[in-house]
């Protein structure tokens, strides 16, 4: 039987209600990436139709994303880990991690975005927090709320991705 979407099951354990819709978009955005990834040709993950980025471009992303803004939520910079992750996102080469490995990241990280999701204390979600080099302004709140919006973006555009190159393999017979 087919469960509701995750923000129709209920509050999340731990998780401050203020919290709680960023909490269920970036589980969301997991569950629906792993749902229209079953069966998904590892052949085409790095494939581009009409200059669209890959699907394995969008999966590294988003746990980049995420990764990248809870740094910046907790007032640390990016460590040059982080920067070279950054840097081969969408870039194939040889050895690339497969369709399950990088949907296993995008597990791990969401888990621990939820997991710190549950940590923060929502009197901090107005705080100012700088982003990136040039120190542009944020806040706890927003850098959290754009984890989440931007993970259900991305998976928005992996899955019109992914069914193109699905159809385009496997047109649908008439």
């Amino acid at each position: 039987m087919k469960q509701p979407e995750i923000w129709l099951r209920g509050p999340l354990p731990n998780i401050p209600a203020l919290l709680q819709p960023a909490a269920h978009a970036l589980m969301q955005a997991c569950l629906d990436a792993e749902t229209a990834l079953i069966d998904f040709p590892g052949t085409l993950l790095w494939e581009s139709p009409a200059g669209l980025a890959s699907v394995g471009f969008h999966l590294q992303h988003i746990a980049g994303v995420q990764d990248r803004m809870l740094t910046y939520a907790q007032h640390l910079p990016l460590t040059e880990a982080q920067f070279a992750f950054l840097q081969q996102e969408g870039n194939p080469v040889s050895g690339q991690p497969s369709v399950d490995e990088l949907l296993d990241q995008l597990r791990r990280q969401t888990d621990r975005s939820v997991t710190y999701l549950s940590q923060v204390d929502p009197g901090t979600l107005p705080d100012f927090r700088p982003v990136g080099r040039a120190g542009l302004p944020s806040t706890v709140g927003g850098l959290l709320f754009h984890a989440a919006e931007h993970s259900m973006r991305h998976v928005g555009q992996l899955l019109v991705t992914a069914r193109v190159l699905t159809l385009q393999v496997s047109p649908p017979s008439v």
